[in-house]
């Protein structure tokens, strides 16, 4: 027997209710863009009362969408991408989510960046820093790092998705071993935190996230101390090198480039007026 159509409120309603009672805080927004996804519509038609009937195939994929939310996978593992700085990033399994907390330290890069600079992003992800960075600045270039070669074949594709892909080359390695010569900015967003809180992270980060892209060693530092100690060789005179940095972590840091021969060059915050970014340059 083949199930009928039903209107989109009422679908709506069903998900963001199984939404509420798995703990969702964000139930109704979660449940209107997953119904959105499955029928091909964008979220802001979705209104109250909404009436359009709902065909039997789309309220089946909107069906395991809900379940998936249900279970804690966040809606931008769900729907593939994740919108950073008004663009569009394809994520996978491998590859960290893309927050917004992270445009703090795009708009820092940004801030420090001239519009024919070399820039290298090292543990690139999706590539939403050295790609954000890149489309604001048509006149730079730059390379991109990650050890995982998911994490690269992602980068690379939202690169060519973005019309970016001859401004930036793409290596496999870990931090500085696969590049050479220089750059006037170094961006990074590493893995900060402490292998001890791991298991304490909201679901949606500990089972979904990557690993490799969280864990920062025993106090979250040490990709801080790996980037940091060898950045004045790969940095041109007048460069500079842009962090995102967890929270509590800003004075370590700057210790640990202080002690590097770096000079803190600017910070910003995120949206919830935290630390977020730090910037170091070689002293002139």
């Amino acid at each position: 027997m083949v199930a009928e159509a039903e209107p989109a409120e009422s679908l709506l309603k069903a998900g963001a209710l199984r939404l509420r009672g798995a703990g969702v805080e964000t139930a109704r927004l979660d449940a209107r863009i997953l119904l959105a996804e499955a029928t091909g519509r964008e979220p802001a038609t979705i209104l109250p009362g909404d009436e359009t009937p709902v065909a039997a195939d789309a309220q089946a994929v909107f069906d395991r969408m809900i379940g998936r939310r249900a279970a804690g996978e966040p809606v931008s593992r769900i729907l593939g991408h994740r919108e950073f700085f008004g663009r569009r990033f394809d994520i996978g399994p491998g590859v960290l989510d893309p927050r917004p907390d992270s445009e703090s330290a795009v708009e820092l890069a940004l801030s420090l960046c001239a519009d024919d600079a070399r820039v290298l992003d090292l543990g690139t992800g999706s590539g939403c820093l050295i790609l954000t960075i890149l489309a604001e600045r048509p006149g730079a270039s730059g390379a991109a790092v990650d050890i995982s070669p998911d994490a690269l074949n992602v980068a690379q594709e939202n690169a060519r998705s973005l019309g970016l892909l001859e401004r930036c080359s793409f290596h496999e390695g870990a931090w500085f071993a696969p590049v050479e010569g220089r750059f006037d900015l170094i961006v990074s967003n590493p893995p900060y935190i402490a292998s001890p809180e791991i298991a304490e992270l909201m679901i949606e980060v500990r089972d979904h996230d990557p690993l490799l892209a969280l864990d920062g060693g025993a106090d979250g530092l040490a990709a801080y101390r790996a980037i940091l100690t060898a950045a004045s060789a790969y940095l041109t005179p007048g460069g500079n090198a842009v962090f995102e940095i967890g929270a509590g972590q800003l004075e370590d840091v700057i210790a640990i480039a202080e002690a590097a021969g770096l000079a803190p060059a600017g910070q910003s915050t995120d949206l919830g007026g935290h630390v977020r970014a730090v910037a170091f340059t070689i002293p002139s």
